[in-house]
């Protein structure tokens, strides 16, 4: 990836090379050490502009992308969306985010603010109330609508996978060698199709830990209504394969707003849903895990799209009860 950044320079040389701290509040009693590899530190905010750069600047260097001529499209619902969004205003790309109901308002007004034009889709896909086979159903509606359309495809592009080999990349440098278990949230499988890959390819002995939504269809369960964005999926996404993961923990939406919490009160971390399922997923496994060993868990992105949601006493108390008990127990005096 660096030697594509000289050429776009500015706020896009700062994708990559994010933070991983000691969360040694998280989990104060465990022989374990734990890490969090901040993603919410890129400039997008998320571990998507790794994926987003990688994808669009491919597309340029082939000249199936001609900044200024062609229209890029692409389905998300929030942190694709915004990556893409703002690489597209640093290289004068048009850009069509196909998004639905369920994409908040605050990243509908991010997408806009980057110059990004917002089509909507309003029936779901399926009986679960998913949006994504919908949202994929309009983007080849725009493909063959438009001309000059090019579509990354996140859900296929393999180098989603290829950009995310850099976050393992780094955290072998910053603790100077592999760490023994790394967490990583489950969507369009990039993540862990690219930390695999990397870990494989280096026989490195890391055990790779997938986290996904109850609900979720990725890893052979039946897909049903969710609430939590930003991990599991309607559909198997074509970068699953059926080796990409050691272990699989699969939490519900309540996990990952009691991670969430969690997370905030501990180490004073804000960070979106997914990270929250994936402290979660430390916590049902952590007593299998051997003393002496460190993991990483990889947070892909901030919490302030979740303000409205995760992080609203009342947004919580509508749709989950009273469980504020859940992570205040854990908040320190």
């Amino acid at each position: 990836m660096t030697t594509h950044l000289a050429a776009t320079g500015g706020v896009l040389s700062a994708i990559g090379g994010t933070p991983l701290v000691p969360l040694d509040r998280l989990f104060p009693d465990s022989p374990v050490r734990f890490f969090g590899k901040l993603e919410g530190l890129n400039p997008g905010g998320s571990s998507k502009d790794r994926a987003a750069l990688s994808m669009i600047l491919h597309a340029v260097e082939t000249g199936e992308i001609v900044p200024g001529r062609t229209v890029l499209v692409e389905s998300s619902s929030g942190n694709l969306g915004i990556a893409l969004a703002q690489i597209c205003r640093r290289l004068r790309i048009r850009f069509i985010c196909v998004v639905d109901p369920k994409t908040t308002a605050q990243n509908v007004a991010l997408l806009r603010t980057y110059g990004a034009e917002v089509d909507l889709v309003t029936e779901a896909g399926n009986d679960n109330g998913d949006y994504l086979t919908a949202r994929l159903r309009r983007v080849r509606q725009l493909r063959d609508e438009l001309p000059n359309t090019y579509w990354t495809n996140q859900y296929a592009n393999p180098l989603n996978a290829h950009a995310q080999e850099s976050i393992m990349r780094e955290v072998v440098t910053e603790l100077g060698g592999p760490p023994d278990h790394m967490f990583i949230a489950a969507g369009t499988c990039g993540t862990l199709h690219g930390c695999r890959n990397y870990a494989r390819r280096n026989a490195l002995p890391t055990r790779v830990v997938a986290v996904d939504a109850e609900g979720s269809a990725i890893f052979g369960h039946s897909a049903r209504r969710r609430l939590i964005p930003g991990h599991g999926a309607a559909i198997r996404p074509p970068l699953w394969h059926d080796d990409l993961a050691d272990e699989v923990v699969h939490v519900n939406d309540q996990d990952c707003v009691v991670g969430c919490r969690v997370l905030a009160a501990t180490e004073a971390i804000l960070c979106g849903g997914s990270s929250g399922a994936v402290v979660s997923a430390v916590e049902q496994l952590r007593t299998r895990i051997p003393d002496g060993s460190t993991c990483v868990l990889v947070l892909p992105d901030r919490g302030e799209r979740y303000l409205d949601t995760i992080y609203s006493d009342a947004w919580v108390h509508d749709h989950f009860g009273e469980i504020m008990h859940l992570w205040k127990r854990r908040t320190p005096c």
